[in-house]
Protein backbone atom coordinates (compact mmCIF):
# COMPACT_ATOMS: atom_id res chain seq x y z
CA UNK A 1 0.00 0.00 0.00
CA UNK A 2 1.50 3.04 -0.62
CA UNK A 3 2.51 5.67 1.93
CA UNK A 4 0.66 9.17 1.77
CA UNK A 5 4.01 11.44 2.17
CA UNK A 6 2.01 14.29 3.63
CA UNK A 7 1.91 12.37 6.95
CA UNK A 8 3.87 13.85 9.19
CA UNK A 9 6.67 10.45 9.40
CA UNK A 10 5.91 10.19 12.84
CA UNK A 11 2.56 9.58 12.55
CA UNK A 12 2.81 6.99 8.87
CA UNK A 13 2.16 4.11 10.78
CA UNK A 14 5.70 3.72 13.07
CA UNK A 15 2.84 4.63 16.33
CA UNK A 16 0.53 1.14 17.37
CA UNK A 17 -2.06 4.04 18.33
CA UNK A 18 -1.75 5.28 14.77
CA UNK A 19 -1.80 2.14 13.37
CA UNK A 20 -4.93 1.07 15.24
CA UNK A 21 -7.32 4.14 14.83
CA UNK A 22 -6.33 3.79 10.96
CA UNK A 23 -7.22 0.05 10.68
CA UNK A 24 -10.38 1.13 12.77
CA UNK A 25 -11.15 3.39 10.01
CA UNK A 26 -10.30 1.02 7.17
CA UNK A 27 -12.56 -1.21 8.53
CA UNK A 28 -15.43 1.15 8.77
CA UNK A 29 -15.07 2.38 5.49
CA UNK A 30 -15.17 -1.10 4.31
CA UNK A 31 -18.71 -1.30 5.96
CA UNK A 32 -19.95 1.86 4.94
CA UNK A 33 -19.29 0.57 1.07
CA UNK A 34 -20.64 -2.47 1.49
CA UNK A 35 -23.82 -1.30 2.60
CA UNK A 36 -23.92 2.15 0.44
CA UNK A 37 -21.31 1.60 -2.05
CA UNK A 38 -17.93 3.82 -1.92
CA UNK A 39 -19.58 6.98 -3.93
CA UNK A 40 -22.38 6.61 -1.87
CA UNK A 41 -20.04 6.41 1.14
CA UNK A 42 -19.27 9.81 3.48
CA UNK A 43 -16.66 10.60 5.60
CA UNK A 44 -19.38 11.58 8.46
CA UNK A 45 -20.70 8.03 8.11
CA UNK A 46 -17.36 6.95 8.96
CA UNK A 47 -16.14 8.99 11.17
CA UNK A 48 -19.44 8.37 13.49
CA UNK A 49 -18.49 4.53 13.24
CA UNK A 50 -15.39 5.18 14.69
CA UNK A 51 -16.31 7.29 17.34
CA UNK A 52 -14.31 10.51 15.78
CA UNK A 53 -15.43 13.81 14.33
CA UNK A 54 -14.84 14.36 10.64
CA UNK A 55 -11.71 16.47 11.06
CA UNK A 56 -10.18 14.19 13.02
CA UNK A 57 -10.66 11.07 9.64
CA UNK A 58 -9.21 13.66 7.32
CA UNK A 59 -5.80 13.60 9.18
CA UNK A 60 -5.64 9.90 8.15
CA UNK A 61 -7.21 10.75 4.68
CA UNK A 62 -7.57 13.75 2.90
CA UNK A 63 -10.01 13.20 0.16
CA UNK A 64 -12.74 10.42 0.43
CA UNK A 65 -11.35 8.75 -2.78
CA UNK A 66 -8.26 8.38 -1.26
CA UNK A 67 -10.33 6.34 2.06
CA UNK A 68 -11.66 4.52 -0.87
CA UNK A 69 -8.87 3.02 -2.79
CA UNK A 70 -7.39 2.46 0.92
CA UNK A 71 -10.17 0.41 1.51
CA UNK A 72 -10.03 -1.48 -1.78
CA UNK A 73 -6.54 -2.33 -1.37
CA UNK A 74 -6.78 -3.51 1.86
CA UNK A 75 -9.31 -6.54 0.57
CA UNK A 76 -6.65 -7.14 -2.46
CA UNK A 77 -4.10 -7.44 0.17
CA UNK A 78 -6.42 -9.85 1.80
CA UNK A 79 -6.77 -11.89 -1.37
CA UNK A 80 -3.23 -11.76 -2.40
CA UNK A 81 -2.38 -13.41 0.78
CA UNK A 82 -5.01 -15.79 0.82
CA UNK A 83 -4.24 -16.86 -2.68
CA UNK A 84 -0.24 -17.05 -1.45
CA UNK A 85 -1.35 -19.43 1.39
CA UNK A 86 -3.68 -21.61 -1.24
CA UNK A 87 -0.15 -21.46 -3.82
CA UNK A 88 2.00 -23.71 -1.62
CA UNK A 89 -0.32 -26.87 -1.90
CA UNK A 90 0.94 -29.55 -4.27
CA UNK A 91 -2.29 -29.80 -6.54
CA UNK A 92 -4.68 -27.54 -8.02
CA UNK A 93 -7.23 -28.87 -6.56
CA UNK A 94 -5.62 -28.95 -2.99
CA UNK A 95 -5.14 -25.46 -4.23
CA UNK A 96 -8.57 -24.33 -4.65
CA UNK A 97 -10.01 -26.39 -1.74
CA UNK A 98 -7.60 -24.51 0.39
CA UNK A 99 -8.37 -21.06 -1.02
CA UNK A 100 -11.96 -22.08 -0.13
CA UNK A 101 -10.94 -23.46 3.43
CA UNK A 102 -9.65 -20.38 3.84
CA UNK A 103 -12.44 -17.57 2.95
CA UNK A 104 -15.08 -20.66 4.85
CA UNK A 105 -12.69 -19.76 8.21
CA UNK A 106 -12.91 -15.67 7.33
CA UNK A 107 -16.68 -16.02 7.34
CA UNK A 108 -17.19 -17.81 10.38
CA UNK A 109 -14.94 -14.99 12.56
CA UNK A 110 -16.91 -12.33 10.84
CA UNK A 111 -19.91 -13.98 11.34
CA UNK A 112 -18.47 -14.97 15.32
CA UNK A 113 -18.03 -10.96 15.05
CA UNK A 114 -14.03 -11.89 15.75
CA UNK A 115 -13.42 -9.96 12.31
CA UNK A 116 -14.50 -7.34 10.06
CA UNK A 117 -15.16 -7.83 6.54
CA UNK A 118 -13.22 -6.42 4.22
CA UNK A 119 -14.40 -4.12 1.16
CA UNK A 120 -16.04 -5.67 -1.95
CA UNK A 121 -15.00 -4.75 -5.11
CA UNK A 122 -18.35 -3.87 -7.02
CA UNK A 123 -17.22 -0.27 -6.97
CA UNK A 124 -13.52 -0.84 -8.25
CA UNK A 125 -14.25 0.63 -11.83
CA UNK A 126 -16.37 3.04 -10.71
CA UNK A 127 -12.78 4.71 -9.10
CA UNK A 128 -11.11 7.25 -11.39
CA UNK A 129 -8.18 8.66 -13.15
CA UNK A 130 -5.01 7.25 -11.57
CA UNK A 131 -6.43 5.51 -8.69
CA UNK A 132 -8.27 3.68 -10.94
CA UNK A 133 -5.61 2.23 -13.01
CA UNK A 134 -3.64 1.45 -10.04
CA UNK A 135 -6.80 -0.89 -8.39
CA UNK A 136 -7.47 -2.27 -11.42
CA UNK A 137 -3.56 -2.73 -12.15
CA UNK A 138 -3.20 -4.60 -8.64
CA UNK A 139 -7.30 -6.24 -9.31
CA UNK A 140 -5.30 -8.05 -12.57
CA UNK A 141 -2.71 -9.43 -10.73
CA UNK A 142 -5.27 -11.00 -7.98
CA UNK A 143 -6.90 -12.61 -10.98
CA UNK A 144 -3.44 -13.88 -12.40
CA UNK A 145 -2.35 -15.75 -9.10
CA UNK A 146 -5.82 -16.94 -8.97
CA UNK A 147 -5.43 -18.22 -12.45
CA UNK A 148 -2.24 -19.87 -11.19
CA UNK A 149 -3.44 -22.00 -9.10
CA UNK A 150 -3.83 -24.37 -12.02
CA UNK A 151 -0.29 -24.12 -12.60
CA UNK A 152 1.45 -21.45 -15.42
CA UNK A 153 2.09 -24.27 -18.48
CA UNK A 154 0.15 -25.26 -20.99
CA UNK A 155 -1.90 -24.56 -24.22
CA UNK A 156 -3.68 -20.98 -24.76
CA UNK A 157 -6.74 -23.22 -25.20
CA UNK A 158 -5.47 -24.52 -21.63
CA UNK A 159 -4.83 -20.72 -20.56
CA UNK A 160 -8.12 -20.03 -21.39
CA UNK A 161 -9.98 -22.15 -19.70
CA UNK A 162 -7.99 -21.79 -16.43
CA UNK A 163 -9.15 -17.85 -16.69
CA UNK A 164 -12.72 -19.10 -16.74
CA UNK A 165 -11.87 -21.53 -13.41
CA UNK A 166 -10.43 -18.58 -11.57
CA UNK A 167 -13.01 -15.80 -12.31
CA UNK A 168 -15.53 -18.19 -11.61
CA UNK A 169 -14.10 -19.58 -8.09
CA UNK A 170 -13.36 -15.64 -6.81
CA UNK A 171 -16.84 -14.91 -7.57
CA UNK A 172 -18.17 -17.85 -6.33
CA UNK A 173 -16.34 -16.54 -2.92
CA UNK A 174 -17.62 -13.17 -2.81
CA UNK A 175 -21.49 -14.16 -3.78
CA UNK A 176 -20.73 -16.60 -0.29
CA UNK A 177 -21.90 -14.03 2.14
CA UNK A 178 -25.30 -13.01 0.06
CA UNK A 179 -26.35 -17.11 0.66
CA UNK A 180 -24.13 -18.56 3.62
CA UNK A 181 -26.66 -16.48 6.19
CA UNK A 182 -29.34 -18.69 5.37
CA UNK A 183 -27.01 -21.62 7.16
CA UNK A 184 -26.45 -22.01 11.21
CA UNK A 185 -22.38 -21.25 12.09
CA UNK A 186 -22.38 -25.03 12.82
CA UNK A 187 -23.18 -25.97 9.34
CA UNK A 188 -19.83 -23.54 7.70
CA UNK A 189 -17.65 -27.13 7.72
CA UNK A 190 -20.50 -28.73 5.72
CA UNK A 191 -21.36 -26.01 3.46
CA UNK A 192 -17.68 -25.86 2.53
CA UNK A 193 -17.76 -29.69 2.04
CA UNK A 194 -20.81 -29.73 -0.54
CA UNK A 195 -19.39 -26.39 -2.17
CA UNK A 196 -15.92 -27.83 -2.97
CA UNK A 197 -17.78 -31.93 -3.96
CA UNK A 198 -19.10 -29.32 -6.96
CA UNK A 199 -16.15 -27.16 -7.47
CA UNK A 200 -14.40 -31.06 -8.10
CA UNK A 201 -16.81 -33.15 -10.15
CA UNK A 202 -19.16 -30.64 -11.27
CA UNK A 203 -23.60 -31.48 -11.76
CA UNK A 204 -22.69 -33.91 -14.72
CA UNK A 205 -23.28 -37.20 -14.42
CA UNK A 206 -20.20 -39.50 -16.15
CA UNK A 207 -22.37 -40.03 -19.06
CA UNK A 208 -23.70 -36.73 -19.67
CA UNK A 209 -22.24 -34.76 -22.52
CA UNK A 210 -22.27 -31.26 -23.58
CA UNK A 211 -25.03 -30.76 -26.32
CA UNK A 212 -27.23 -27.59 -25.23
CA UNK A 213 -29.68 -26.46 -27.40
CA UNK A 214 -30.10 -21.81 -27.22
CA UNK A 215 -33.62 -20.89 -26.71
CA UNK A 216 -35.90 -17.83 -27.54
CA UNK A 217 -35.43 -15.30 -25.44
CA UNK A 218 -37.28 -12.64 -27.67
CA UNK A 219 -40.47 -11.36 -26.42
CA UNK A 220 -42.62 -8.01 -27.59
CA UNK A 221 -41.76 -4.65 -26.46
CA UNK A 222 -44.78 -3.36 -23.88
CA UNK A 223 -43.45 0.43 -24.47
CA UNK A 224 -41.79 1.29 -26.86
CA UNK A 225 -37.86 1.84 -26.09
CA UNK A 226 -38.39 0.99 -22.96
CA UNK A 227 -35.89 -2.02 -23.65
CA UNK A 228 -33.33 -0.35 -25.20
CA UNK A 229 -33.09 2.20 -22.46
CA UNK A 230 -32.70 -0.20 -19.60
CA UNK A 231 -30.45 -1.86 -21.09
CA UNK A 232 -27.99 1.17 -21.68
CA UNK A 233 -28.87 2.13 -18.06
CA UNK A 234 -27.95 -2.13 -17.04
CA UNK A 235 -24.70 -1.94 -18.76
CA UNK A 236 -23.16 1.55 -17.34
CA UNK A 237 -24.32 0.36 -13.91
CA UNK A 238 -22.31 -2.69 -14.17
CA UNK A 239 -19.52 -0.74 -15.70
CA UNK A 240 -19.70 2.16 -12.93
CA UNK A 241 -21.72 0.57 -10.43
CA UNK A 242 -25.01 2.20 -9.12
CA UNK A 243 -23.60 5.96 -7.76
CA UNK A 244 -20.94 5.62 -10.53
CA UNK A 245 -24.04 5.41 -13.43
CA UNK A 246 -25.58 8.53 -13.28
CA UNK A 247 -28.76 9.78 -14.94
CA UNK A 248 -26.66 12.05 -17.19
CA UNK A 249 -24.14 9.40 -18.02
CA UNK A 250 -27.00 7.50 -18.83
CA UNK A 251 -28.98 9.97 -20.65
CA UNK A 252 -26.10 10.64 -22.98
CA UNK A 253 -25.36 6.90 -23.44
CA UNK A 254 -28.34 6.89 -25.47
CA UNK A 255 -28.23 10.18 -26.90
CA UNK A 256 -31.11 11.86 -25.06
CA UNK A 257 -31.79 14.69 -22.35
CA UNK A 258 -32.51 13.88 -19.47
CA UNK A 259 -35.93 15.10 -19.17
CA UNK A 260 -36.48 11.51 -21.19
CA UNK A 261 -35.05 9.54 -18.25
CA UNK A 262 -37.76 10.80 -16.63
CA UNK A 263 -40.42 10.06 -19.23
CA UNK A 264 -39.52 6.59 -18.27
CA UNK A 265 -38.85 6.70 -14.73
CA UNK A 266 -40.11 8.63 -11.47
CA UNK A 267 -36.29 8.16 -9.76
CA UNK A 268 -32.71 6.41 -9.95
CA UNK A 269 -33.86 3.82 -7.60
CA UNK A 270 -36.84 2.56 -9.46
CA UNK A 271 -34.39 2.45 -12.69
CA UNK A 272 -32.01 0.06 -10.59
CA UNK A 273 -35.25 -2.29 -9.63
CA UNK A 274 -36.61 -1.91 -13.08
CA UNK A 275 -33.04 -3.27 -14.75
CA UNK A 276 -33.55 -5.69 -12.24
CA UNK A 277 -36.74 -6.97 -12.88
CA UNK A 278 -35.66 -7.49 -16.60
CA UNK A 279 -32.48 -9.63 -15.45
CA UNK A 280 -35.05 -11.69 -13.50
CA UNK A 281 -37.54 -11.74 -15.84
CA UNK A 282 -34.94 -13.06 -18.65
CA UNK A 283 -33.48 -15.65 -16.30
CA UNK A 284 -36.94 -16.95 -15.54
CA UNK A 285 -37.78 -16.82 -18.94
CA UNK A 286 -35.17 -19.10 -20.04
CA UNK A 287 -35.99 -21.64 -17.29
CA UNK A 288 -39.75 -21.75 -18.26
CA UNK A 289 -38.68 -22.13 -21.94
CA UNK A 290 -36.37 -25.28 -20.84
CA UNK A 291 -39.96 -27.33 -19.75
CA UNK A 292 -40.31 -27.11 -22.98
CA UNK A 293 -37.66 -28.91 -24.17
CA UNK A 294 -37.51 -32.80 -25.13
CA UNK A 295 -35.10 -34.79 -23.17
CA UNK A 296 -33.74 -35.04 -19.38
CA UNK A 297 -33.54 -32.40 -17.29
CA UNK A 298 -29.41 -32.07 -17.85
CA UNK A 299 -30.29 -30.94 -21.36
CA UNK A 300 -32.82 -28.19 -19.90
CA UNK A 301 -30.46 -27.06 -17.52
CA UNK A 302 -27.31 -27.16 -19.97
CA UNK A 303 -29.79 -25.20 -22.16
CA UNK A 304 -30.56 -22.56 -19.66
CA UNK A 305 -27.26 -22.03 -18.71
CA UNK A 306 -25.84 -21.64 -22.76
CA UNK A 307 -28.51 -19.45 -23.38
CA UNK A 308 -28.18 -17.16 -20.17
CA UNK A 309 -23.75 -16.98 -21.08
CA UNK A 310 -24.79 -16.58 -24.82
CA UNK A 311 -26.80 -13.68 -23.87
CA UNK A 312 -23.99 -12.29 -21.34
CA UNK A 313 -21.47 -12.60 -23.82
CA UNK A 314 -23.75 -11.08 -27.20
CA UNK A 315 -25.11 -7.48 -27.93
CA UNK A 316 -28.36 -8.77 -26.32
CA UNK A 317 -26.97 -8.48 -22.57
CA UNK A 318 -26.38 -7.97 -20.01
CA UNK A 319 -27.95 -8.96 -17.07
CA UNK A 320 -27.58 -6.54 -14.36
CA UNK A 321 -24.66 -7.91 -12.12
CA UNK A 322 -25.42 -8.01 -8.01
CA UNK A 323 -22.64 -5.88 -7.55
CA UNK A 324 -25.34 -2.67 -7.81
CA UNK A 325 -27.03 -4.13 -4.96
CA UNK A 326 -24.51 -2.26 -2.83
CA UNK A 327 -26.50 1.14 -3.14
CA UNK A 328 -29.60 0.22 -3.20
CA UNK A 329 -31.72 1.35 0.04
CA UNK A 330 -31.85 -1.67 1.95
CA UNK A 331 -35.16 -2.74 1.89
CA UNK A 332 -35.09 -2.68 -1.94
CA UNK A 333 -32.24 -4.79 -1.75
CA UNK A 334 -33.82 -7.58 0.42
CA UNK A 335 -36.74 -7.70 -1.87
CA UNK A 336 -33.95 -7.76 -4.94
CA UNK A 337 -32.04 -10.63 -3.18
CA UNK A 338 -35.39 -12.75 -2.52
CA UNK A 339 -36.13 -12.83 -5.86
CA UNK A 340 -32.93 -13.59 -6.61
CA UNK A 341 -33.48 -16.71 -4.18
CA UNK A 342 -36.37 -17.76 -5.87
CA UNK A 343 -34.25 -18.13 -9.04
CA UNK A 344 -31.97 -19.88 -7.35
CA UNK A 345 -34.69 -22.71 -6.24
CA UNK A 346 -35.93 -23.14 -9.37
CA UNK A 347 -32.06 -24.24 -10.10
CA UNK A 348 -32.16 -26.00 -7.09
CA UNK A 349 -35.51 -27.84 -8.52
CA UNK A 350 -34.58 -28.70 -11.65
CA UNK A 351 -31.14 -29.90 -10.11
CA UNK A 352 -33.23 -32.34 -7.25
CA UNK A 353 -35.56 -33.61 -10.40
CA UNK A 354 -32.63 -34.33 -12.46
CA UNK A 355 -30.81 -36.08 -9.36
CA UNK A 356 -34.00 -38.82 -9.13
CA UNK A 357 -33.90 -39.23 -12.62
CA UNK A 358 -30.20 -40.22 -12.60
CA UNK A 359 -29.25 -36.95 -15.18
CA UNK A 360 -27.33 -35.13 -13.19
CA UNK A 361 -24.66 -35.88 -10.38
CA UNK A 362 -25.85 -36.74 -6.88
CA UNK A 363 -25.22 -32.68 -5.11
CA UNK A 364 -26.45 -30.58 -3.06
CA UNK A 365 -29.22 -28.83 -5.19
CA UNK A 366 -29.46 -25.58 -3.13
CA UNK A 367 -25.52 -24.98 -2.83
CA UNK A 368 -25.03 -25.94 -6.72
CA UNK A 369 -27.80 -23.69 -7.77
CA UNK A 370 -26.03 -20.73 -5.83
CA UNK A 371 -22.72 -21.87 -8.00
CA UNK A 372 -24.51 -21.13 -11.26
CA UNK A 373 -25.97 -17.76 -9.90
CA UNK A 374 -22.56 -16.26 -9.30
CA UNK A 375 -21.49 -18.05 -13.18
CA UNK A 376 -24.24 -16.31 -14.97
CA UNK A 377 -24.03 -13.30 -12.58
CA UNK A 378 -20.55 -12.82 -13.11
CA UNK A 379 -19.94 -13.78 -16.63
CA UNK A 380 -20.14 -10.00 -18.08
CA UNK A 381 -16.72 -9.28 -16.98
CA UNK A 382 -15.61 -11.73 -19.19
CA UNK A 383 -17.00 -10.32 -22.58
CA UNK A 384 -13.57 -9.71 -23.60
CA UNK A 385 -12.32 -12.55 -22.98
CA UNK A 386 -15.61 -14.33 -24.71
CA UNK A 387 -14.57 -11.89 -27.75
CA UNK A 388 -11.01 -13.33 -28.32
CA UNK A 389 -12.83 -17.47 -29.77
CA UNK A 390 -15.66 -18.29 -31.29
CA UNK A 391 -18.91 -18.04 -28.86
CA UNK A 392 -19.83 -21.54 -28.88
CA UNK A 393 -15.99 -22.10 -27.55
CA UNK A 394 -16.73 -19.15 -24.94
CA UNK A 395 -20.08 -20.69 -23.53
CA UNK A 396 -18.49 -24.13 -23.49
CA UNK A 397 -15.43 -23.24 -21.83
CA UNK A 398 -17.17 -20.92 -18.96
CA UNK A 399 -19.61 -23.57 -18.48
CA UNK A 400 -17.85 -26.17 -17.90
CA UNK A 401 -16.21 -24.84 -14.15
CA UNK A 402 -20.02 -25.67 -12.82
CA UNK A 403 -20.84 -28.43 -15.29
CA UNK A 404 -18.11 -30.57 -14.95
CA UNK A 405 -16.41 -28.88 -12.43
CA UNK A 406 -12.86 -27.02 -12.02
CA UNK A 407 -10.31 -29.73 -12.55
CA UNK A 408 -12.24 -31.57 -15.73
CA UNK A 409 -10.98 -30.42 -19.07
CA UNK A 410 -13.16 -32.68 -21.31
CA UNK A 411 -14.38 -29.41 -22.68
CA UNK A 412 -11.18 -28.98 -24.50
CA UNK A 413 -11.25 -32.39 -26.39
CA UNK A 414 -14.65 -30.76 -28.10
Amino acid sequence: MEVDEAIPAEARGETKRFRAKRDAILAAAADVINEQSAKGMTFADVAQRVGLNTTSVTYYFKRKEDLAAAAFEVTLDRLDAMLDEAQREGTPEARVARYLEINMARLARIRREEEKDFAILSDLRAMEGEVRQRLMLRWQQVFRKARSLWGSDGSRAQTDLCGARAHVLLENTFWLPVWLARYELDEYTRVGARLMDVFRSGIASPADRWAPQLLDLQHDESEPGREAFLLAATRLINELGYRGASVQKIASELNVTKGSFYHHLDAKDELVIECYKRSFDIIADAQRLSEDLSGNQWQRLTSVIATLLDFQFSEKGPLLRTTALSGLPPRVRTTMIDRSNRIARRYAGMLSDGIAEGSIRAIDPLIASQTMMAMQNAAFDMRKWASTMPRERAIALYASTIVFGLFDDRVLEG
